[in-house]
C-alpha cells in the first residue's frame, strides 16, 4: 500500500505527507488561536498549543482534501505526491487527531469549547467540492476559518466570548475574504473554462478587482471605527495603516504578486494588532 506518488519506502512516504504542510496558508489560523488567547488576557499555554493543534489538523485536512479532489476527480491539477490511498490516509489520520484533540478540549474546557471549535474541521473538510464552487462560500470559507479559530482561540481561555473578540473576528473575514478574491483572479482562465463560480468569474475581472479593495478597506475603516469608539486599543489603527500601504502597492500589481503581497501584508497586519493588544504602546 503505497502513500507517495513518487518514490517508495517511509522516507518518501514522509516526504508526500509533509507536502500538504503549506505554510502561507497555515500560519495565519495558527497566528489567530494565539491572537485569540492574547485577548482573552490569561494565558494558559498547554490550552493554547492544544487549540492551535485542532487549527492545524483542520487545515491538514482540507489541504489533502482540496488535493485529491483537484487531482483524482477534477483532473485540474498536473501531478500530486500522495497516491489516491495515501491521500485517504491522510484524511483519515488527520481527522482522528482532530477528533481527539476536540475530546481533549472538551475534556478539559467543556463542551463549549468543542462546539466552537469543530466548525473550522466542518469548513476545511467541506471546502472542496462543496464550497469552493459557490462565488460567496468559495471567498468566505478561509476568512470564516481564520475567524472560527481566532474566537474558538480566545474561548478556550476565557470560556467566554467578549465583544472584542467578536469585532476582531468579523474585521478578519472582511479583509480576508477580499484578499481571497485577488487569489481566485488568479486562476480566472481556468476556473472560467470548467464553470467554477468565483467572484471574478461572475463579476468579471475588473469588477472583481475593485470588490476586493471595497472588502478590505471596509474592514480597515472598521477597525479605525472600533479604536475610536475605545473597543479596540488605538494603536490598532497602525496596523491598519500598515496593511493599507501593502494594499496600495499590491493594486498595481497583477494577481499572483498581488496575492503574495497581500498574504504577507495580512501577516504584518496581525503581528502589529498583537503588538496593539498585548502591549499598548500607545495607551
Amino acid at each position: 500500500m503505497e502513500i507517495a506518488r513518487h518514490g517508495t519506502g517511509p522516507a518518501a512516504a514522509l516526504r508526500a505527507l509533509a507536502s500538504q504542510i503549506h505554510p502561507v496558508f497555515m500560519l495565519p489560523p495558527l497566528a489567530a488561536s494565539a491572537f485569540g488567547a492574547v485577548l482573552a488576557g490569561g494565558f494558559d499555554l498547554g490550552l493554547a498549543l492544544l487549540h492551535m493543534g485542532s487549527a492545524f489538523c483542520a487545515l491538514y485536512t482540507a489541504h489533502v482534501k482540496d488535493g485529491y479532489v483537484d487531482f483524482y476527480v477534477r483532473d485540474e491539477d498536473d501531478d500530486h505526491p500522495l497516491t489516491a490511498v495515501g491521500c485517504r490516509l491522510a484524511l483519515a489520520g488527520a481527522t482522528a487527531l482532530f477528533f481527539l484533540v476536540l475530546g481533549a478540549l472538551w475534556w478539559l474546557v467543556g463542551l463549549g469549547a468543542a462546539a466552537i471549535t469543530l466548525p473550522g474541521w466542518l469548513i476545511g473538510y467541506l471546502h472542496a467540492p462543496q464550497l469552493d464552487m459557490n462565488p460567496v462560500t468559495a471567498t468566505t470559507g478561509y476568512p470564516l476559518g481564520i475567524a472560527v479559530v481566532l474566537v474558538g482561540g480566545h474561548y478556550v481561555q476565557a470560556e467566554s466570548l467578549s465583544p472584542v473578540v467578536l469585532a476582531f473576528a468579523a474585521v478578519f473575514v472582511v479583509i480576508l475574504s477580499g484578499i481571497k478574491v485577488v487569489d481566485d483572479a488568479k486562476d480566472y482562465e481556468y476556473d472560467r473554462s470548467i464553470s467554477k463560480r468565483t467572484v471574478a468569474v461572475v463579476l468579471g475581472r475588473r469588477r472583481a478587482r475593485t470588490t476586493a479593495y471595497l472588502l478590505m478597506a471596509t474592514g480597515l475603516l472598521a477597525v479605525v471605527a472600533f479604536a475610536v469608539a475605545a473597543v479596540f486599543p488605538p494603536s490598532s489603527v497602525l496596523a491598519a495603516v500598515a496593511f493599507a500601504a501593502v494594499a496600495a502597492v499590491a493594486r498595481r500589481a497583477d494577481d499572483r504578486l498581488a496575492t503574495m503581497l497581500l498574504i504577507r501584508g495580512s501577516y504584518v497586519f496581525l503581528a502589529l494588532l498583537v503588538v496593539a493588544v498585548w502591549f499598548e504602546p500607545l495607551a
